[in-house]
């Protein structure tokens, strides 16, 4: 089920007050086409996240992304591509607070941030915890299954990578559409 353009209007609107918040200096053009995936599920206060992006050259991209308020960003993993190992990416927090759950030791259910939706336990299988907060970053390598959450102010976060295809990832989830209702944008 796809968001409604009310909806998805409310989602961009609310992106944008979280970019006022970062003191992220958009243009009104960059403004109108704030990228809003859904993941296809119409859930968007749920599932999805709100993106700018910069740019997505053959070697490099660049972009700013908004969680709302525990938000998930569903289960996925950038596969090799085009002889590429995949997609390497550094999150940085720019405002709020990030959760990243990727491989390593699981973070003890009961103590984790995050709070899976009921029906949707089997679509995560990493579980280690990392918290990053404003001024943080970290790096994740390419093939590393991963998920992130924003805290409960929600976040705005940069994220630079390596050339990015959206279209390849992996998700977990076997309901996830990433591009369901993207449309992209090129000035």
């Amino acid at each position: 089920m796809s968001l409604t353009p009310e909806k998805r209007e409310w989602a961009r609107l609310k992106a944008l007050e979280y970019f006022d918040r970062a003191h992220i200096y958009l243009t009104d053009s960059e403004r109108e086409n704030i990228e809003v995936a859904d993941m296809g599920m119409g859930r968007i206060e749920e599932y999805g996240i709100q993106i700018h992006n910069y740019l997505n050259t053959k070697r490099v991209a660049a972009k700013e992304m908004v969680l709302f308020p525990y938000q998930i960003c569903p289960e996925q993993m950038h596969p090799p591509f085009d002889g590429t190992p995949g997609k390497e990416e550094t999150f940085r927090v720019r405002w709020g607070t990030l959760y990243l759950y990727t491989e390593g030791e699981p973070v003890e259910k009961d103590k984790m941030f995050a709070k899976i939706p009921a029906g949707k336990e089997n679509t995560f299988h990493v579980f280690h915890e990392i918290k990053l907060e404003i001024g943080m970053q970290y790096t994740m390598e390419p093939g590393i299954t991963h998920w992130i959450v924003g805290g409960p102010e929600g976040c705005v976060v940069s994220e630079f990578s390596t050339h990015n295809r959206d279209d390849l990832d992996y998700y977990s989830d076997p309901e996830v559409a990433r591009m369901d209702g993207v449309t992209l944008h090129e000035d």
